[in-house]
């Protein structure tokens, strides 16, 4: 690849980035789900699966490297329940 497009595509990458107070800088999947391409969730968690075992199986923790995150959505007045 050329410099100019791993440079653009670096830059794309990290302008998802998040930071916590403690300065960790952290990515949501759901953010970067369309920087290669993934138009439905269901295709980019599968390659997000196959990830993890890529991590788990020279030993490496899951856990360090990827950590579970709900988004909650905010409901109308007199509504409950769990969305699915």
């Amino acid at each position: 690849m050329k410099n100019e497009i791993i440079k653009s595509l670096t830059e794309d990458f990290e302008s998802y980035a998040n930071k916590t107070e403690n300065g960790i800088t952290f990515w949501f999947a759901r953010d970067l789900q369309p920087l290669p391409g993934y138009t439905e969730w269901r295709n980019f968690a599968k390659v997000i699966n196959k990830a993890k075992t890529a991590c788990d199986i020279p030993g490496h923790q899951i856990i360090d490297h990827f950590v579970d995150v709900n988004k909650t959505v905010a409901l109308p007045k007199g509504v409950s329940g769990d969305i699915l």
